[in-house]
């Protein structure tokens, strides 16, 4: 973290490009595939290598490697420690980092993100605990920033995107309309205009939020579950810190870190012949993750126009998905063979992304000195 070595951002810094990281999550078989005697014809073979077979004795296999894959014993606190840990040290450096979870419904994108939030309540982010991702993630910048010793303050808003339009989790006023504009200071971002960004102090103040967010989640619709396979949500967390710099100025970094739960893969290949929804509905339910996967297409065949904005998640998402920001995708699979041309379509779009190339780059700036200083403890 020192900053002294002439380091300032007055010098530009070298833009390294990183391809997206891409891991592969692989869940047990649940009870309703132990009760029809599933064949579980998904093997993680190493801890990078993925094998599929199309039925149990088939000698047709597929082999798929990843950054790193898990298989269905692996544990919620495996695969933070690998696919989030790393990215905490980079959000307090000023970067912005986005995980996305990806995957058919029921295969635990949400486990993976959110997992049993009453697991303890005061259990660290390092603890074999049920917790996902996000509270993981929070508590474990919470530590850091405690032993860093800096001001800092961190705020969180929570997004859920349903049938094209916008909601605030959070928000305690339902008549705010939420609109994306561009940001015409920096080409790509985008300013999300109407949404509360809630500052938190402790990690009690996180689990009130997410319960309020849980909570608004199920009034919104009697149909939660529905809905929740067919939304997108975002939660986001910005740390701003302010570190002491030279000769009465001070050093600003603000990190970001959005953690992505998309809709279900499956409603993009079975769009329109669901029985009681809207035609209209599913095509916009879709339009999200088609345009994603047009996006992903077009930036791994490094195409001349990129159509971030003919959907809101992409849109939204734009400066994660060949931007400045670290970017890394947990694909979810179900082991069972009724499920193998999901799990196939699955593994095949994470396989493509992990083509796509970001800019990352640090937010900092100097800013005068305060007069004085409040310290967090």
């Amino acid at each position: 973290m020192d900053i002294s070595g002439g380091n300032t951002s007055r010098q530009p810094q070298k833009k390294s490009n990183q391809n997206i990281q891409v891991y592969v999550r692989v869940r047990p078989l649940n009870s309703r595939e132990r009760c029809i005697r599933s064949a579980e014809v998904v093997d993680v073979v190493g801890p990078r290598e993925v094998v599929t077979r199309h039925t149990l004795d088939s000698k047709l296999t597929k082999k798929f490697t990843f950054d790193r894959s898990f298989g269905p014993e692996s544990k919620q606190c495996d695969v933070y420690s690998v696919v989030v840990s790393p990215l905490i040290e980079e959000v307090l450096n000023g970067y912005n980092c986005t995980v996305f979870a990806y995957g058919q419904t029921g295969t635990g994108k949400t486990h993976t993100m959110v997992g049993n939030e009453t697991a303890e309540l005061k259990s660290s982010w390092e603890d074999d605990s049920d917790i996902g991702i996000i509270p993981r993630a929070l508590s474990h910048l919470f530590d850091e920033l405690r032993m860093m010793e800096v001001e800092y303050t961190m705020r969180i808003s929570y997004l859920e995107l349903y049938n094209e339009e916008l909601c605030d989790l959070l928000s305690t006023d339902d008549t705010t309309k939420i609109r994306i504009f561009d940001d015409s200071t920096k080409k790509g971002s985008v300013i999300i205009q109407g949404l509360e960004e809630i500052p938190v102090h402790s990690k009690d103040d996180v689990y009130k939020l997410l319960e309020k967010g849980k909570e608004r989640r199920k009034t919104a619709t009697t149909l939660m579950n529905a809905q929740s396979s067919r939304s997108h949500t975002v939660f986001s967390i910005v740390v701003h810190i302010r570190e002491n710099g030279i000769e009465g100025e001070d050093m600003l970094k603000i990190g970001k870190l959005n953690l992505v739960d998309l809709a279900g893969s499956e409603n993009v290949s079975k769009a329109g012949n669901e029985k009681g929804i809207r035609v209209r509905e599913t095509v916009n339910i879709n339009q999200s993750l088609l345009t994603l996967g047009r996006v992903i297409t077009a930036l791994v065949d490094r195409a001349p126009h990129v159509p971030y904005r003919e959907s809101k998640l992409t849109r939204l998402l734009q400066e994660s998905l060949g931007g400045r920001t670290k970017t890394s995708i947990i694909a979810t699979i179900s082991p069972g063979h009724k499920d193998i041309e999901e799990t196939l379509s699955t593994l095949e779009y994470a396989h493509r992304a992990k083509n796509i190339q970001n800019k990352p780059e640090v937010n900092q700036k100097l800013t005068k000195k305060l007069e004085h200083h409040h310290h967090h403890h």
